[in-house]
């Protein structure tokens, strides 16, 4: 028998989700009133295997920037550390992100003269996130997340200046020189490397393996895996003397997973997130006993172009040109919500219109908004044209013409008295009138973008388990897990939610007392 034949096998995603009705399953037999303990099930579920091929004192799953900022910290508290990501490339969504890092009362906002606080940022928060968000974890990452920027910013990240985000009450958007996650993910991954730290690509996480208590104590993996054949690679296991840290990101590209959560999200929407962006890791974490949350508070982005793959460079153009532009229905030639309303309230009037949008400004706002590179590339794509007049644009969009310059005139005046009296959009100071050509458009249409829900974490980064205790040896931060950001994620935050949990979870899991 072969090596794979041997081993204790373990259920897909598919089959899970198929056989048990997925962590609700391991759920009902911790609370369910079955005289069942919820640890003692996790290790028979992932028993120990004969033999470790690999020890560290940490590992780490997933590359992204809150993988790479456990891992650095892991390492700087004294642990050997290992990280491994499934792809080819390290990076995950952190390294096509868009690069904007929330913080709040930096040095960047004060030379800017922008007033802002932790507690503003924390508000922001809560009041977005419809007050399902745990207080602890959003309060911890409003408090920390200038020190967080700062301390990307001492390992060479640089920012080049403070934009905003629908849904925030100030500008607090720190964009990176690039206007990608790469700028940070670049830097941080070049620290990991000088600390001798081994990221190990094409290594998939398969399952967590459990001692006899439920501790969590290392993982079996596939090394050479080749996404997405999940019959490549071979089988390896490795042992985490202290704890393991999951930070494998979301699931907004597992088409199955997302469904079950929310019925809409159909092969309709595409999504932002690179392919790699599945759940397999999570449900695999509840399989050892980790409890969920918020599985179906799934966010699209509404600043997303049906004109492009992916991410693209649209949202780059659009999320810059909110309070300088107007959004329209082309079928109306009106406008239809104010667009510095936070991401889901513009996906959902997107939606209802039932087809796409679009987002526009003028000479003056678009090069003083939107990241040049992301317009040049843009309008290379086709996602973002230029037009000489406002009756070529609307021609292009098929938009009544009359109704549409008669709504541009309307915003104009708004824009004029630095109030909307029809949206009640957020006009910032700067805005001026849409008038001065050549003027430039892009379609919107949303797509899948971020999965709120994750695991259950306390305010050290550590998984609590369906017996509401804590998973020992296990940790996690950013996408994967949930609780911080409750119904809907403010723009930019995501890297200061992976960024202070990250540094979290690595010092934290760092600490554990060695199982030998």
């Amino acid at each position: 028998m072969s090596e794979d034949e041997k081993k204790p096998k373990n259920p897909s995603r598919r089959a899970f989700l198929k056989s048990t009705g997925g962590a609700a399953a391991i759920a009902g037999i911790a609370l369910g009133g079955l005289a069942v303990n919820p640890k003692e099930t996790a290790a028979a579920l992932n028993p120990m295997p004969k033999k470790w091929d690999e020890t560290y004192d940490v590992v780490i799953i997933g590359s992204g920037f809150a993988g790479l900022a456990a891992a650095i910290e892991a390492k700087n508290a004294g642990a050997t550390v290992t990280v491994i990501e499934k792809m080819f490339v390290h990076g995950g969504n952190s390294i096509i992100n868009g690069g904007d890092f929330s913080a709040a009362g930096t040095k960047m906002q004060k030379e800017a003269g922008i007033q802002d606080s932790a507690d503003i940022m924390y508000n922001d928060m809560m009041k977005t996130g419809l007050y399902l968000n745990h207080p602890g974890l959003a309060k911890t990452v409003a408090e920390q997340s200038n020190s967080a920027l700062e301390w990307c910013q001492s390992l060479g990240a640089r920012f080049a200046k403070v934009g905003f985000h629908g849904g925030h009450s100030v500008k607090r958007a720190h964009q990176t020189i690039n206007a990608s996650g790469s700028e940070v993910v670049n830097k941080l991954f070049d620290k990991v490397n000088a600390l001798g730290i081994k990221v190990q690509t094409r290594t998939k996480l398969v399952r967590f393996v459990s001692d006899k208590g439920g501790r969590i104590v290392g993982i079996e993996v596939r090394t050479g895996y080749k996404f997405p054949d999940e019959k490549s690679g071979k089988t390896a296991y490795i042992k985490a003397r202290k704890a393991v840290v999951l930070t494998s990101g979301g699931f907004s590209q597992d088409l199955a997973l997302r469904q079950i959560e929310d019925p809409r999200l159909t092969d309709k929407f595409g999504s932002t997130n690179q392919p790699g962006a599945t759940g397999e890791a999570l449900l695999a974490a509840c399989m050892a006993g980790a409890m969920d949350l918020q599985m179906d508070w799934i966010q699209l982005g509404p600043w997303t172009s049906p004109d492009e793959k992916g991410f693209g460079h649209v949202p780059l153009f659009c999320e810059r040109l909110v309070g300088y532009g107007p959004m329209i229905n082309p079928k109306t030639g009106k406008r239809f919500f104010k667009e510095t309303g936070n991401r889901k309230e513009r996906a959902d009037a997107i939606i209802l219109i039932g087809n796409p949008v679009i987002i526009m400004g003028d000479s003056y706002a678009v090069p003083k908004q939107v990241f040049p590179n992301a317009l040049q590339k843009g309008m290379e794509a086709g996602a973002i044209k230029k037009f000489d007049t406002l009756e070529d644009l609307a021609k292009n969009y098929n938009i009544p013409f009359e109704a549409f310059t008669a709504e541009i005139a309307k915003w104009n005046s708004f824009v004029e008295k630095k109030k909307d009296a029809d949206l009640d959009c957020m006009i910032f100071q700067d805005a001026k009138p849409t008038v001065t050509p050549p003027f430039y458009a892009a379609r919107l249409w949303p797509k899948v973008h971020h999965t709120m829900g994750g695991l259950v974490i306390d305010n050290n980064a550590q998984v609590m388990g369906f017996d509401l205790k804590p998973v020992k040896g296990l940790y996690a931060a950013g996408e994967v897990s949930g609780g911080v950001h409750g119904a809907v994620r403010l723009g930019g935050v995501a890297m200061a939610d992976c960024i202070v949990f990250g540094r979290i979870a690595g010092k934290n899991a760092a600490k554990e007392k060695s199982q030998i």
